[in-house]
């Protein structure tokens, strides 16, 4: 056999025609390695449609690659010699085509490049790790910005990033005369207003294969198969995207906080899947969506909403990430150790608004920042849910789920864990802010309007019990000035009565 100059492995969130281990090849003499693994499969129980979206998305991509004449070594998971493990597999294929290079892109998790540094070592090879250039902001440009940092503010970050890029920037000032426009971004939905229903891709042979696959492979995973409605290639994804600026993006702004029963889209874009396994470009959508704001004259908040998650905060995770991994994982602000109860896989809570966020989670790998934040992060942060347990729910459940992006979102971003290294506040909050941004109180059995009692919305006497009993460490926080002086005004009876209904609703927790 010809001797292969170098073998270029493509991981399952790097399915872009640009990813860097791409750069410079050989038709004639490299091979890319794509392969599904048990060990990446197996190392938390993923979402049914997580597997098969990621899945599929790797064997369309497989196929699109060598339509442009490109080797591809492609191992199913299911292949009767599959190892199970990256390191299996390219050890098998180093031996198959004689290579004497491995050229990776970096990957999106901190055990993953560690293994990839060691493959030098283990083979015997020379290994060259390439940066991931598909970001807005590199690794290490993100290390000087933090550099500069008194606080790692994802504000400060965004702002930098706006001047880095010149969007929504008007002789170096914002746009408008602000920054920031979320105030405006946070109307509950109208009750008469109708949601345009999305229209599902038909199932192909690729996506029938491997939903049977992972219907064989995976049938205690969580979450149902189908309806399966994701797009895997990035053909789908652009119309997905298309389909977004056309139909909900005039809307997406000013609703993008809201939250109504059986609507588990609403405007949404739902393109975090197809950014994060690299079947759309961050740079590409952001233009597009700044494009179709002067084309459509839309307000400015609807466009610098969108900005601001994919410019902003989608970086800074990521940023925080590579500066922090991997003590980052070892934090506990509140010394939470309280297991995950069992509902967080059935959804089976006789709470509304959990019940109706987990069961969106639970049907289509996907829920929106906000449920994901102020309803199932808001629960696990007032009960005191274990980080470890809570984090890998996350990455479990969502299509959207790495770690470099799971990780700071949830540890940080949801259960306040790392001593507010990247959020200012906890994001804690009654029943009155689930009220306002949703119809689920309406649903519900418990009374959002009492405070105290059998009936009383348990997220109001948490909420009080949350700022109580971690008075030493968050009283002092300007930004909770407001609720810890209405705690202190609180009567004896009255904290005796929210530490009582809180105590008896966590010791009932299953």
């Amino acid at each position: 056999m010809k001797k292969t100059r170098s073998l270029r492995l493509i991981l399952g969130d790097q399915l872009s025609p640009d990813i860097s281990s791409l750069d410079n090849i050989s038709l004639a003499e490299d091979v890319v390695l794509m392969c599904e693994v048990k060990e990446e499969a197996t190392y938390v129980p993923h979402h049914k449609q997580k597997l098969a979206f990621i899945f599929s998305a790797m064997r369309h991509f497989s196929a699109d690659l060598q339509d442009n004449g490109i080797n591809v070594d492609y191992t199913k998971l299911d292949d009767l010699n599959n190892t199970g493990s990256f390191s299996g597999e390219v050890k098998r294929a180093l031996q198959r085509y004689k290579c004497h290079k491995i050229i990776v892109t970096e990957s999106g998790e901190w055990r993953v490049l560690q293994m990839f540094k060691n493959w030098r070592k283990t083979f015997d090879v020379e290994v060259e790790i390439r940066p991931d250039t598909r970001f807005l902001c590199s690794i290490e440009q993100f290390k000087q910005w933090a550099d500069s940092q008194k606080q790692l503010r994802m504000e400060n970050f965004y702002r930098y990033m706006r001047k880095q890029t010149g969007w929504l920037m008007d002789n170096g000032k914002p746009l408008g005369g602000k920054w920031n426009y979320d105030n405006a971004n946070r109307k509950a939905l109208p009750k008469t207003i109708s949601v345009p229903v999305r229209k599902p891709f038909e199932i192909d042979r690729i996506k029938q294969d491997v939903m049977d696959l992972v219907a064989r492979r995976f049938p205690d995973n969580p979450g149902e198969i189908k309806p399966f409605n994701w797009a895997v290639s990035r053909e789908q994804a652009q119309t997905v995207f298309k389909t977004f600026i056309n139909t909900y993006l005039e809307n997406f702004g000013q609703f993008q906080d809201a939250m109504k029963t059986d609507e588990d889209f609403l405007y949404h874009a739902v393109i975090s899947p197809y950014i994060n396994t690299g079947l759309l470009n961050p740079r590409e959508v952001c233009e597009a969506v700044l494009k179709a704001g002067k084309k459509k004259s839309l307000p400015i908040e609807t466009i610098e909403g969108f900005i601001r998650q994919v410019l902003g905060w989608r970086e800074y995770v990521r940023g925080i990430y590579w500066l922090k991994m991997p003590e980052y994982v070892e934090s506990n602000t509140f010394d939470a150790n309280r297991p995950l109860p069992g509902f967080f896989w059935t959804a089976d809570t006789d709470l509304f608004c959990l019940h109706q966020s987990i069961k969106a989670s639970l049907n289509n790998a996907y829920a929106h920042h906000i449920q994901r934040l102020m309803i199932i992060g808001n629960f696990a942060l007032l009960t005191g849910l274990t980080p470890e347990a809570v984090e890998e729910w996350y990455l479990s459940v969502y299509a959207d789920a790495f770690e470099w992006v799971e990780l700071p979102n949830t540890h940080g971003m949801v259960l306040y864990a790392d001593e507010g290294l990247l959020a200012s506040k906890p994001y804690a909050a009654s029943g009155a802010y689930i009220h306002r941004m949703s119809d689920y109180c309406q649903h519900c059995d418990y009374n959002v309007k009492e405070k105290n009692g059998q009936n009383a919305c348990p997220f109001n006497y948490l909420y009080w019990y949350f700022l109580d009993k971690n008075r030493g460490r968050l009283s002092q926080n300007q930004r909770l000035a407001m609720p810890y002086r209405t705690l202190t005004k609180m009567t004896k009876d009255k904290i005796k009565m929210v530490r009582k209904d809180a105590n008896a609703f966590l010791s009932g927790l299953k």
